[in-house]
């Protein structure tokens, strides 16, 4: 018999002997072990311990092999390798240090928030509209018409103009919106009449006025929205110390017998019921308003009327009546936009008492005088249901009642101390606390 050969052992790890499906299952189950392997070899491998997977696996798996196997063949660890995307170049993760930036402009990105540091762009307004919400009138403020009186000279007389200007300051910064000065009294003008030259042969009542000064009144208390209302003060009334007094006398233009409405002076009314009288008054009117255009009104008071105790019990209503009505007119006509105005008694007492029937005189403005406490209560119906009141320091305790009552339309202030500037002051004082 031959001798029997030995058998011999199979050489090698003993590959070639272990079943093509079996190796492409060990592949594929590898494969999805590295796309998942940040879920699953943080779980059961320590990070210490991760880093040369790829080259110990790499021990068991020839070299042919090698090559097909993505993982193997990863130069970098942490580079992600994403299955059916194109191949791009990989992109690191900026440093933590530097905040990232988006690639475009962000549109319509929110304002940041504003600091001192800040500048602001150069297509800002140059004067941005303020954010402050304007402060609410107070009662008096919402007032129309919050004058006050001055006899003839108490601004203007022998003053600068910056003494003007300023004076106009003055009453604005204590409330007051509207001047009612003085430019007639005692059957003279304040201001160069060529009417009164023409007339008596002087030109107005003694005085240094210049007309340039009221002109400045008006200039300024525009610019500031104030108005400046013409006060003919007396009205038709004269005494002893106007300088018309004896010319009137010789004239026959004075009514018999003497007014002593007002107690301690004793006064004159002249009669406009004679046609050269009514006449020089209209002129006079129509004068002012053309010599000062921009006036806001005229205004005459109760002493545009007669007493009903002058002797002799003459009934003038109508006469006064007519000549009020031809006065206005030809103001009207050569000064279309200004406002004529009185302050009177309330209807009943200027018609029964000072054959003042206002009501058919055709006035655009009645202000109700009220200068005697104790019938306040009887007047202030008067003066709701016309426009407004004129008062003195002896009605302040009225005050806050009057600027409270949304009916009162208009408070005028009468000075009857003579000193405009500290009734100013009160006024001021006393409306302060009215909120």
């Amino acid at each position: 018999m031959p001798p029997q050969k030995q058998k011999k052992e199979p050489s090698g790890c003993g590959c070639a002997s272990i079943p093509f499906s079996v190796i492409l299952l060990f592949l594929g189950g590898g494969y999805f072990l590295f796309t998942q392997r940040e879920h699953l070899i943080s779980r059961v491998i320590p990070a210490n311990s991760r880093e040369n997977i790829a080259s110990q696996i790499s021990r068991f798996i020839p070299e042919d092999l090698q090559q097909k196997i993505p993982f193997l063949n990863v130069s970098d660890p942490g580079d992600e390798v994403t299955q059916n995307l194109p191949l791009v170049t990989p992109t690191r993760e900026p440093t933590p240090q530097q905040p990232r930036l988006p690639a475009a402009p962000i549109s319509n990105p929110s304002p940041p928030t504003p600091t001192a540091d800040l500048k602001p762009p150069a297509t800002l307004p140059k004067n941005p509209p303020t954010l402050t919400p304007s402060t609410p009138k107070s009662p008096w403020e919402k007032k129309a018409i919050r004058g006050i009186y001055f006899s003839r000279y108490q601004v203007t007389n022998n003053a600068t103009e910056e003494t003007i200007r300023a004076r106009v300051r003055y009453y604005r910064d204590r409330g007051i919106n509207t001047l009612i000065h003085g430019v007639w009294g005692n059957a003279c003008t304040m201001y160069k009449s060529a009417v009164m030259q023409a007339k008596f042969g002087y030109e107005s009542c003694p005085n240094e006025f210049e007309d340039k000064w009221l002109d400045w009144l008006i200039d300024e208390a525009h610019k500031h929205d104030m108005e400046v209302h013409a006060y003919f003060e007396k009205g038709i009334k004269i005494d002893e110390n106007s300088p018309a007094f004896d010319l009137a006398v010789q004239r026959g233009w004075i009514v018999p017998g003497v007014d002593r409405t007002h107690p301690g002076v004793d006064h004159y009314v002249l009669n406009v019921g004679i046609p050269e009288v009514a006449e020089f008054f209209t002129n006079i009117l129509v004068e002012f308003v053309t010599k000062y255009p921009k006036i806001d009104a005229v205004q005459w008071d109760d002493y545009l009327g007669y007493h009903a105790e002058l002797p002799g019990q003459v009934d003038r209503t109508l006469e006064l009546t007519k000549f009020v009505k031809k006065a206005i007119s030809a103001t009207k006509a050569a000064n279309p936009t200004v406002s004529f105005d009185i302050c009177h008694h309330n209807p009943y007492w200027a018609k029964r008492y000072f054959a003042a029937d206002w009501e058919n005189w055709g006035v655009d403005r009645v202000f109700i005088q009220v200068y005697a406490d104790e019938n306040f209560a009887e007047e202030l119906p008067y003066v709701e249901a016309y426009d407004g009141i004129s008062i003195t320091e002896r009605q302040f305790n009225r005050l806050e009642e009057l600027v409270r009552n949304p009916k009162v339309d208009n408070i005028l202030l009468f000075p009857l101390s003579g000193n405009p500037e500290k009734m100013a002051d009160e006024v001021k004082r006393l409306t302060a606390k009215i909120k």
